[in-house]
């Protein structure tokens, strides 16, 4: 059983309250709007991909007992790692992180273990992990509290790991390590799950919030202030797609929708009509939540799907994601749809990086140099030169977002990633 505080029972109550209040004040004006693409966004989507593909590779390599993986055990990874490539071809394409020589006893099969300098790079990681665990335990304590029943399967925490920035072997290195936040259960259907053991006050507070609180500190903004006397609402944070936001019924629509009561993802809703505005936008907080708790503020959409219904968030959320584009962007690159969260990112880089996020950056760095450099020899590159070059270079500023925005066509709202 999860205890709560008086605090926190009192704000479920005020804010049942409110959402009776507002039940009789009509439904928001609906505005249908469509999709548009953002090339500086897509282009992380872009870059990311090959990345996290790396990095599960170097991991896997990590974790065999033979220290190297052969071609022909990863050669149906393809779909697994999101590649649009053979998995030998993309191995081939970064020999910076990945070396290949030939099997001792199968002289034609490719074998491929990690370089020095991802080697050095991993150890920097584990280094990160370290210094970074009380955040990472937080962040998954959070993840857990948003849950309808304080449970996640593994299956769909496996999924979010690298989003999460979790270390590769989570389940031993770090729940393992905290029985009195995490525990392991099975779910009805036998499907193995991690639970919140009890319920931590001090985390129930959304990123929303926060960034609201610190804008009163500073003196930026008195909203939070009058928000936690009850006399005003949380405004989300828009930034719209050029023409969307001087539109009137958008404008109109988007006022009604920021002046209804914020709920944060961690009270409880089920006494909220599950048809209300209210309800919807809680599932936008929820949302919001969730991928603010990414360390790349963005992550997949089916990854979310796997959730659905213990965040309590409707069947066709993919619309959340459409009709709100000054809160999110829903990119189609790569075979797949993602979903990102707009104002984690300014100009196609993130605002406040992680240092998980750094670097990554600089393992991208390394792969690229790799790329550009086979056809001429890596005698030519020192590992030191591969670590010391900044790697933001590779990731170039392609003017503000607005400029790279062109209209596309109608998004198929909730069909399936391919």
């Amino acid at each position: 059983m999860f205890v709560k505080s008086q605090s926190f029972l009192f704000s479920v109550s005020k804010l049942f309250h409110q959402h009776q209040q507002w039940r009789g004040m009509g439904a928001m004006t609906k505005v249908r709007l469509k999709w548009v693409k953002n090339k500086n966004l897509d282009h992380v989507i872009d870059y990311e991909t090959d990345l996290k593909a790396a990095c599960i590779l170097k991991d896997a390599i990590k974790r065999s007992p033979t220290g190297f993986l052969t071609a022909k055990s990863v050669a149906d990874w393809q779909k697994l790692l999101g590649l649009t490539v053979p998995v030998l071809r993309f191995l081939r394409r970064y020999p910076t992180l990945f070396h290949e020589f030939p099997h001792a006893r199968y002289a034609s099969l490719p074998c491929f273990k990690l370089t020095d300098t991802a080697l050095m790079l991993d150890s920097q990681e584990e280094i990160i992990h370290q210094s970074h665990e009380a955040d990472t335990v937080e962040r998954l304590c959070r993840v857990l509290m948003m849950m309808r029943t304080k449970t996640v399967s593994l299956r769909s925490l496996h999924s979010l790991k690298f989003d999460l920035g979790l270390p590769d072997n989570y389940e031993k290195t770090l729940v393992m390590k905290y029985p009195d936040h995490f525990c392991f259960v099975k779910a009805s259907n036998g499907n193995p799950c991690l639970k919140l053991v009890r319920w931590h006050d001090e985390f129930a507070f959304s990123a929303l919030q926060k960034r609201n609180e610190d804008n009163g500190v500073t003196g930026e903004d008195s909203s939070y202030r009058e928000f936690k006397r009850g006399q005003s609402t949380l405004t989300f944070p828009m930034s719209f797609p050029r023409g969307y936001g001087a539109q009137k019924k958008v404008k109109a629509w988007m006022d009604e929708f920021q002046k209804l009561p914020y709920i944060s993802p961690y009270d409880d809703s089920s006494n909220i009509d599950p048809e209300s505005d209210l309800m919807e936008k809680r599932a936008v907080g929820v949302l919001h939540e969730l991928l603010s708790l990414t360390i790349h503020k963005k992550t997949k959409r089916n990854y979310l799907r796997s959730m659905r219904a213990e965040l309590d968030i409707p069947h066709k959320f993919t619309r959340l994601f459409t009709r709100y584009p000054g809160i999110f962007y829903l990119s189609l690159k790569c075979k797949t749809t993602t979903v990102i969260l707009k104002e984690g990112y300014r100009r196609g880089k993130l605002v406040n990086p992680h240092p998980l996020t750094r670097l990554r950056d600089k393992f991208y760095h390394v792969m690229r140099t790799g790329f550009l450099y086979r056809a001429r020899g890596l005698g030519m590159v020192s590992k030191e030169e591969l670590l010391l070059d900044r790697p933001e270079d590779d990731l170039e500023e392609e003017g503000s977002e607005e400029e790279e925005i062109v209209e596309g066509s109608e998004l198929e709202e909730d069909s399936e990633d391919e």
